[in-house]
């Protein structure tokens, strides 16, 4: 094992130790903050509410490439069903267990000891590194990155190109790449009816039969086709919950969750308009209320990333598919702003779940794929 697998191998093991349930960092940005300021970047904290966000850059200059991810965590959920401690960081099989092993502080952890590698090859480097890290990710993120942002653009910063360590690869390392993702709406409904017993239904309004014919009409319709680079718009109930527990009385409120994951040919107020047409016509008598996630975001093309297919081609000797798949990330907040984005991670095969883990010799691999392409982006291409 190189000595650049070990330190990548141990970052990643004392980050997996901080347990950095969203929103809190835990001490995680101080450790990355400690490695950076080694090597000569200059670092700046940005909180906001509970929320910790970090910026630093080294260098001067364009071009400005930055790394982007997250320190925050989901709850492990019950640690007995854990086959070791959430936070132990423990290696067993060829495999680093842990919240957060795979999404992403391993990728945080590779992005550090590239970054130690390629200034020990190129201490006067062209253009500016930077690293954007928040512990809003896995939560609300609304005082995450998209706050960084406003304040780089208030500042006139402009970044040129955004990796970030999202865990995109699914049966091997580097197969699987990521230039956008659908956007994101959540509706919250609660449909009011009448409480009563269940032998008098004249004398009362069941909200769950005045729901369930809105229900098969929105389940029932093709809101797109997507294109030929997003799957197609698709909607899910995740919540229902109504009644009182007793068998015997009618319920008299209801209140259901969903979510639609929306690709480029829709938008939100197309869908808010439609959700709102049906349950006017059903004449149910609701409240609806509606958070935006945020729209879909896609790089089309651009140098970034061809120079992360060329080096994954290079370096693994096939070349990475592209896709606009899986939930939101917080690309969405920076791509707007003209920069090219591309998700590069460890596999997302464990992410969320119990016995959360990522192979040993991914770390040292996915180093070295993103210090490939820092010298790809600042040395070579100037």
């Amino acid at each position: 094992m190189s000595q650049a697998s070990n330190k990548t191998i141990e970052l990643c093991r004392q980050l997996v130790r901080q347990p950095s349930v969203t929103p809190d960092d835990a001490g995680c940005q101080g450790i990355i903050s400690t490695r950076l300021e080694r090597l000569g970047f200059s670092t700046e904290s940005m909180p906001s509410g509970e929320v910790s966000n970090l910026w630093a850059t080294r260098g001067n200059g364009a071009p400005l490439f930055c790394f982007a991810g997250h320190t925050d965590v989901v709850p492990p959920g019950d640690p007995e069903k854990w086959s070791t401690d959430p936070y132990s960081g423990e290696i067993r099989n060829g495999l680093l267990f842990g919240r957060g092993s795979a999404d992403m502080k391993g990728a945080l952890a590779a992005m550090v000891t590239a970054s130690e590698a390629f200034v020990a090859e190129n201490p006067s480097h062209p253009g500016t590194i930077a690293f954007l890290l928040t512990s809003d990710e896995e939560g609300p993120a609304t005082e995450g990155t998209a706050k960084v942002m406003e304040t780089l653009v208030d500042r006139g910063v402009a970044i040129d190109y955004c990796l970030i360590g999202e865990p995109s690869s699914q049966e091997k390392l580097a197969d699987n790449i990521r230039t956008g993702r659908r956007g994101s709406l959540t509706g919250k409904l609660i449909v009011v009816g009448e409480q009563g017993h269940v032998a008098y239904p004249d004398l009362a309004r069941n909200p769950i039969h005045h729901v369930a014919a809105v229900l098969s009409e929105l389940l029932g319709l093709v809101w797109d086709d997507g294109n030929k680079d997003f799957p197609a718009t698709s909607l899910q109930i995740v919540a229902i919950d109504a009644g009182s527990g007793a068998s015997n009385v009618i319920p008299g409120r209801l209140e259901m969750l969903f979510n639609f994951r929306y690709s480029p040919e829709t938008n939100r107020q197309s869908l808010v308009a439609l959700c709102e047409e049906i349950l006017d016509r059903h004449g149910l008598d609701y409240r609806l209320q509606w958070e935006h996630g945020g729209a879909p975001f896609h790089t089309r093309g651009g140098k970034l990333i061809e120079v992360v297919c060329a080096v994954i081609e290079k370096e693994t000797g096939r070349a990475p598919r592209t896709s606009t798949s899986g939930g939101t990330s917080d690309g969405r907040f920076i791509a707007p702003h003209g920069v090219e984005v591309v998700e590069l991670g460890l596999l997302n095969k464990s992410i969320h779940k119990v016995d959360e883990c990522t192979p040993v010799a991914d770390l040292e691999r996915l180093s070295n794929l993103y210090r490939q392409i820092l010298k790809e982006i600042l040395i070579e291409g100037m």
